[in-house]
């Protein structure tokens, strides 16, 4: 029986995924996990996926590698990964270690005791610690976000960081949320959300250890256009009609 299934998007991630799955590899062996490592690619044109097969792990950690022929998207490339896991519970990290895999004890934990049905890592938390910031310009457009994401899309202001790459869900449940959801590009958090609370599930957050990777691939001004079409996508999709016109 496989415990954890660790899932990693990638999409050009050559330099980085190596790490990535060694990292993830150590922390199941260091905490006796019977897991798996998913690396989801999302049609890279480097060597992301020759790096990610080939990085050096203890073989009883099983490694599978997914690869898509196209670029749709990290919600596409995740919802692949998370659709082929088999773990008790699924978790999902950002490439680059922007997060160091123990900080997943404590979503684990959560989930272990019941608290929800799905664990957000959470950098607004009063216990997160922040090792590098993001630049100011993009410290206030990620206020201006999350504000929107409360009053457009209502998302409930107890969710204090619905964007942090860095979530843990119940398998059965992430399968079934992301076999569900149809957003291809980095709105699929939002989604996910909507579709949870939707069918009842608790949603509990955990403060994380965060260093800001400067090397993003989500810029809301390089992806303002995706990102309004995806939001107005989700909420013709998901949001009563009583509430699309009301901020």
């Amino acid at each position: 029986m496989i415990t954890l299934t660790i899932v990693i998007p990638a999409f050009e991630e050559e330099n980085k995924i190596a790490g990535d799955v060694q990292a993830a590899a150590k922390f199941l062996v260091s905490q006796n996990l019977s897991g798996e490592i998913i690396v989801a690619d999302d049609g890279s044109s480097d060597g992301t996926v020759a790096c990610a097969g080939e990085a050096a792990i203890p073989p009883a950690v099983h490694r599978a590698v997914i690869r898509s022929d196209v670029h749709r998207g990290k919600g596409s490339a995740l919802r692949n990964g998370i659709l082929a896991s088999q773990g008790t519970y699924v978790m999902f990290a950002d490439s680059g270690l922007t997060i160091p895999y123990d900080n997943a004890l404590a979503g684990l934990r959560l989930l272990q005791a019941g608290a929800g049905e799905l664990a957000h890592g959470s950098r607004k938390l009063p216990g997160s610690v922040i090792r590098k910031d993001r630049d100011w310009d993009r410290k206030i457009i990620s206020r201006i976000f999350h504000r929107v994401m409360q009053m457009w899309m209502h998302i409930p202001p107890w969710l204090t960081d619905t964007q942090c790459g860095f979530k843990l869900y119940r398998g059965d449940i992430a399968r079934q949320l992301y076999a569900e959801c149809t957003t291809d590009g980095f709105m699929f958090d939002i989604e996910i959300v909507l579709r949870a609370l939707r069918h009842g599930y608790r949603i509990a957050e955990f403060p994380v250890e965060w260093t800001c990777d400067r090397n993003s691939r989500l810029g809301v001004r390089r992806n303002s256009r995706e990102i309004m079409r995806e939001l107005l996508q989700i909420k013709r999709a998901l949001l009563p009609r009583r509430t699309r016109g009301r901020t």
